[in-house]
This record gives C-alpha cells, sequence and structure tokens, in this order.
C-alpha cells in the first residue's frame, strides 16, 4: 500500500515538474530564455524544455501589430484647431531587444507615436494636410521608425484615417469649392465661344466668297423647323428674293443647256 501511495506522488511530482519545464513556441512567436534574470538564448518554433524555477521564457509575436492611434486637437500652421486620428503597423524584428530594451513595447510605440502626428501634422497648414496626406504620412512613419529601431522594432505604415474639422471651416471649404468650380466653368465657357467665334469667322470668310451659301443655309434650317408641324414659319424680305434668284439662276441655266448650238 505504500508503495502505491509513493509511486502516485513520484507521478505527480514528475508531472508537475514537466508541466513547468515543456513550453511550446509557435511558429509566430521566438522564444527569450531567461536564466535565473540572464538571457540564455531565443527559442525556435516548436517544443522547448525549461529547468522548473530556473528558466523563465517570454514569446514576443512576430505578427504585424495594427496599433490605432486616438484622435487629439492638434493645432495646424495656420491656426485651424482640427482632431486628426491614424493608425500605425509595426512588427518585431528583434525579440531580444523588444523584451529587453523596451519595458512595454507596444504602449512606447503608442505613445511616440502620438507625439509624432502631433508634432508632424503642426508643421502644415490645412490645405497642405488635406491635399498632401501621403507625404504627412511618410514623414510620421519615418520619425517612428527611427526612435522604435533601438527597440527592434520596424515600423511597415502609417496612415492618417480621420480627419476632423470645425463645422465654420467646413462651410468655409464648402464656399472655396463651389467658387473654383465656377471659375472652371466660366472658363471652359469662354474657351468655347473662343472657338465657336473662330470657326464662325471661318464661315463668315467662306460665305463671302459664296453669298448664295447664306441663302441655302437659311432654306435648310427652315426644312428642320418645318419638321414641328405646330410651327409656323415666316420668310423674310430677303429670302424671298433669294429664292427668286436662285430659280431665275435655274430657268437661265436649262435654257442654255437646251438651246442648239450653232454649226460651224
Amino acid at each position: 500500500m505504500v508503495d502505491l501511495v509513493t509511486l502516485f506522488i513520484v507521478v505527480i511530482v514528475i508531472l508537475i515538474i514537466l508541466g513547468l519545464s515543456i513550453r511550446i513556441v509557435n511558429q509566430y512567436e521566438r522564444g527569450v530564455v531567461f536564466r535565473l534574470g540572464k538571457v540564455i538564448g531565443i527559442k525556435e518554433p516548436g517544443l522547448r524544455l525549461l529547468i522548473p524555477l530556473v528558466d523563465r521564457m517570454v514569446k514576443p509575436s512576430l505578427q504585424i501589430i495594427t496599433m490605432p492611434i486616438q484622435s487629439q486637437k492638434i493645432i495646424t500652421e495656420d491656426n485651424v484647431s482640427i482632431d486628426v486620428a491614424a493608425v500605425a503597423y509595426f512588427k518585431i524584428i528583434d525579440p531580444y531587444k523588444a523584451v529587453v530594451e523596451v519595458e512595454n513595447y507596444t504602449r512606447a510605440v503608442n505613445q511616440i507615436s502620438q507625439t509624432t502626428v502631433r508634432s508632424v501634422v503642426g508643421q502644415f497648414n490645412l490645405d497642405e494636410i488635406l491635399s498632401v496626406t501621403p507625404k504627412i504620412n511618410a514623414k510620421i512613419k519615418e520619425i517612428i521608425d527611427e526612435h522604435s529601431e533601438p527597440w527592434g522594432i520596424n515600423v511597415t505604415t502609417v496612415e492618417i484615417k480621420d480627419i476632423t474639422l470645425p463645422e465654420n471651416m467646413k462651410r468655409v471649404i464648402g464656399l472655396q469649392a463651389e467658387a473654383e468650380r465656377e471659375k472652371r466653368a466660366k472658363i471652359i465657357a469662354a474657351e468655347g465661344e473662343f472657338l465657336s467665334a473662330a470657326k464662325l469667322g471661318d464661315a463668315a470668310d467662306i460665305i463671302s466668297e459664296h453669298p448664295i451659301a447664306l441663302q441655302l443655309r437659311i432654306m435648310q434650317v427652315l426644312n428642320q423647323i418645318a419638321v414641328e408641324k405646330n410651327s409656323t414659319i415666316i420668310f423674310p424680305a430677303p429670302l424671298m428674293n433669294s429664292i427668286t434668284d436662285i430659280s431665275n439662276f435655274l430657268k437661265t441655266e436649262n435654257m442654255e443647256a437646251t438651246k442648239p448650238k450653232e454649226k460651224k
């Protein structure tokens, strides 16, 4: 009976030791092993054994971390108060530095990101913030990456995802956009008038050389108007004279065509 109890206790102790010794490192993790407070190595993914009560393992993830940068009020260079929110993507490239060099790398990156966004955005005026956002994103990323590199962290992307403007600025921007569109419309209309005037000038030159062309054009327009059955067409006197001239011209041509040729 005593032997069974002893065997049972031994089995329990062995299971406890194994539970304290066995560690599984996932594919997306790396295990930083401390032995009595000193780093002795970086464990690759798989099943790993530790010395109970002596070794301790920290497993930072190497996956890309998406970190929202909370909205904060920023005064632009032209003294406009706006709310800017952003998002940062970063990953650990050196597990040793991420565990040893900084206490909490996620919070550290978050704090430096907020400070950098406020500092960089404040160097631009409102129009630049709305128009050259990629340039601002690149500058923010560069500064954050420079600060986080000693921590073994690489910042892959920083994007400004939301810019909230005061209501009065929204109205002003709306009026500015409306005025800009109206200016473009007037310029396009003026260009159209210029091209139209040039073509009309060319047409006038041709008509001056062939006066009958104007009368034919008038008759063509009247023919188009006559398609509408409810239209009343008034012929101007010059047009009637032109019609008479055309009729006389055609009669003359017919007489010349039917006149017998004189024998030589």
